[in-house]
Order: C-alpha cells, then sequence, then structure tokens
C-alpha cells in the first residue's frame, strides 16, 4: 500500500493557532541539505564510481554543491576519492551500515545466488529489484557470458513502478487502487525524463502482464535493450520485489521471452519458497 509520509516537523517549540507545530527555516534547509546528499551518495553507488562532473550532471545540481556534499559525505566516511583518478566511490561507512541491514534485509541474501543463477543460464543480464515505496530501486545485477551488454540497469538505479522490466512486473502485482496512486505520485517525473512512457501506455502494459504472467520492456528506457521480469511475493501474496533478465534486442524475440519467462517464473518459485517470516519485506517506505 501507499502510504503517505509522516511529517518530520519540529517536537517541541510553540504551537500556532491551529495547535500544529510549525517547521522552522533551519530545519527545513536541514531536511533540503539530507536529501541533496542522499541523492549524491546514490548517484556515486551507480557503476563504477563517478567523477565531479559526472555527479553535478546526474543530480542536476551546481558543481560547489556536490563538492561541498562530497566533502561532508567524505568526512563521515559515506564516500572516499581515488587519489590516481579522483573518481569518488563509496566508503567504508557505506559498509559497515551495509552488513548491519542485511541481517534485517535477508531477502537480498537469498536473491544473490538466484540473480547469478539466472545470469548463467541464459548468458545475459540478470537483475533483483525491490520495491521502495512508488519506485524500483536495483538491488543487485548479475551479468552472463554473452559479449554483448545492456546498460538500461545498474545497482541503486531507481524508476518509478512501471517503468523497466521488474519495475512493470511490481507494480501490475500490486491493487488497482494501489497502481494508480503510484502513477498519480510520479506523473510528472515520468513526463519529464522517460519520454517513451505515459500514464495510458503503463495501464495498458500492467493489463498485457496481467494476462501473459510476465513484463515485458520492449526497448521503452533504452532503445535497443529489451527486458523480461517476473514478481517476487512473500508468504502472504503481497510483493516485494521482482526478479528480470535484459538483453539486446536481437536476443529477445518472442519465442525467448517465453522461455526466459519460464526461467524467471521456476527462479522467484525458489526464492519465494525461501522466503522465512524472519524475512521481513523491502517494501520500505520512503
Amino acid at each position: 500500500m501507499v502510504s503517505k509520509k509522516k511529517s518530520l516537523g519540529p517536537q517541541n517549540g510553540p504551537p500556532d493557532g491551529g495547535g500544529k507545530l510549525r517547521d522552522t527555516p533551519v530545519q527545513v534547509e536541514g531536511a533540503q541539505t539530507l536529501a541533496r546528499a542522499m541523492q549524491v551518495l546514490r548517484a556515486v553507488s551507480r557503476g563504477d564510481g563517478a567523477g565531479l562532473l559526472a555527479l553535478t550532471r546526474d543530480t542536476g545540481m551546481s558543481k560547489p554543491t556536490v563538492h561541498r556534499l562530497l566533502s561532508a559525505l567524505a568526512a563521515e566516511g559515506m564516500v572516499e576519492q581515488d587519489a590516481a583518478t579522483r573518481r569518488y566511490y563509496l566508503g567504508p561507512e557505506c559498509h559497515v551500515l551495509g552488513n548491519i541491514a542485511s541481517a534485517r534485509f535477508g531477502i537480498n541474501r537469498l536473491a544473490a545466488p538466484i540473480v547469478a543463477r539466472l545470469a548463467h543460464e541464459c548468458g545475459d543480464s540478470a537483475f533483483f529489484s525491490i520495491r521502495r515505496d512508488v519506485f524500483a530501486v536495483c538491488a543487485m545485477r548479475e551479468d552472463g557470458d554473452y559479449p554483448l551488454k545492456t546498460h538500461v540497469l545498474m545497482p541503486g538505479d531507481r524508476h518509478p513502478l512501471g517503468v523497466g522490466a521488474g519495475s512493470l512486473a511490481i507494480l501490475a502485482a500490486l491493487e488497482d487502487e494501489d497502481i494508480e496512486a503510484c502513477l498519480q505520485a510520479n506523473a510528472a517525473l515520468i513526463a519529464a525524463r522517460y519520454p517513451h512512457y505515459s500514464l495510458p501506455l503503463i495501464r495498458s502494459l500492467v493489463r498485457e502482464v496481467r494476462e501473459q504472467g510476465y513484463a515485458v520492456n520492449r526497448g521503452l528506457v533504452i532503445p535497443g535493450s529489451w527486458g523480461i521480469g517476473m514478481p517476487v511475493r512473500d508468504a502472504g501474496g503481497q510483493v516485494l520485489g521482482a526478479l528480470s533478465i535484459a538483453a539486446v534486442e536481437s536476443r529477445m524475440d518472442e519465442e525467448r521471452q517465453f522461455q526466459m519467462a519460464k526461467l524467471l517464473a521456476r527462479e522467484a518459485g525458489r526464492l519465494q519458497a525461501q522466503l522465512h517470516p524472519a524475512d521481513p519485506p523491502n517494501r520500505t517506505k520512503s
């Protein structure tokens, strides 16, 4: 279910006439700074590090702002810079926090060998994505041995639900009212950043997924890069994420789409069978 975000307003201070507490300018500015720092951190996490100019481009922030945020993150051990290449990478503190979090989010540990097996068997790129509110976030990627790779999705990348094969598989597994809420929440972002998508098209794709049992991305994110997605559910039937396979268009004719869908269904079933109530879902609300 899509839930409203909880207020991050002050916990003390004078109430206004309605008895509510006001956010001060300092608190609002602090929240914005944190959001920007997280945006930079996510950009650093994609691929094999990133330089300052690339981070400026990817985040849409000014160079001085990105540099200031990187300096603050580096001081906390969240990022580090390679002295030779000048590229930024996730720092040791991210590793520490990730290890702590992995004990709670056990599904990623279970998914890792399954994603590796998918990549080995199909020869292409395999992924596991998790639902995070109205987005799908790529949690892991494994590449097979086929020489032509698609770079449509890297660990840490996030797309609105419905954009991409795995993301579409997650969206189609939701209740109708949740689907519409997700689409409305992402409408402006989809219109601005995904020119090959529209809300009517995504609704049509959802119907297709429900009819055939798997999601297909026909090069709508990056032309020539196709994908197949299958949802992963918990014991109660709630969608947690999706397994997906991406390949160049020439390797995704209709017959192979069906073969890849069967492979994904098999592995999704294996992953679901391993899930234990102690492994909480990754449907974290942001």
